[in-house]
């Protein structure tokens, strides 16, 4: 399986020199948050498969312009195709924001997915905004990661972490790829191509692809409720 993922920083390649069929190649596009809605009801339009998305710290817009096209699964496990991925959104709270939590918060929200967890087996992704305490975060507080996402990966030992907010030109030190535990984490800043082996991926059923449409359903009727 063939991913792009993106995040906060829209590609000018995609967006703004972009050419007929290029994302052609992808079987998923996955947003690890804080994209323009447009940006990313572009990717929609021009793509052949689904857009899943997160919120980033700085996605409070979505709420009035969510993304057209594409599925929010924020807070929820999803099994796609034989993909399992965990969407955990948001940042550390460093001030007033919908998309800020702290350590208490986060950890609250993973709970809540507790069902989810057990009913798919766990997750091969690990896709959230902020970083973990300790991998590819900084020292202060906006940026800081969340320790509940190490303590989620030594549970269930993803295959990927991925994640955005701390942006390339923030640090010489940009990591773009490291390993914790055997996890591959991955700071998918702009653009990251990522091509998931089809021997990896899960059995899909019924139930699960029943269980991700209903989310899909759910918030196009949200959508035009509004």
């Amino acid at each position: 399986m063939k991913i792009l993922i993106v995040a906060d920083h829209e590609s000018r390649k995609i967006w703004d020199f972009y050419e007929a069929g290029m994302l052609n190649k992808y079987d998923l596009i996955l947003s690890a948050g804080d994209l323009h809605p447009n940006y990313m009801s572009f990717l929609a339009t021009m793509c052949r498969t689904e857009v899943l998305y997160i919120h980033g710290n700085h996605d409070d817009c979505y709420r009035e312009t969510p993304p057209e096209g594409c599925i929010c699964i924020d807070g929820h496990v999803v099994n796609y195709r034989g993909l399992r991925i965990f969407g955990l959104g948001g940042s550390m709270r460093y001030k007033d924001g919908v998309n800020m939590y702290t350590p208490k918060e986060m950890k609250h929200r993973i709970g809540k997915a507790r069902r989810e967890l057990y009913q798919n087996g766990g997750f091969d992704i690990l896709l959230a905004h902020a970083p973990a305490a300790g991998l590819n975060d900084s020292s202060d507080l906006p940026h800081r990661g969340f320790s509940e996402f190490l303590e989620l990966i030594d549970k269930y030992h993803p295959r990927y972490f991925i994640h955005g907010h701390n942006h390339k030109e923030y640090s010489s030190g940009f990591k773009r790829e490291d390993n914790y535990h055997g996890t591959i984490v991955i700071n998918a800043w702009e653009t990251y191509e990522l091509d998931f082996p089809d021997e990896w991926l899960v059995k899909s059923n019924r139930r699960a692809e029943h269980r991700f449409r209903s989310l899909q359903k759910k918030q196009l009727k949200s959508r035009s409720d509004y």
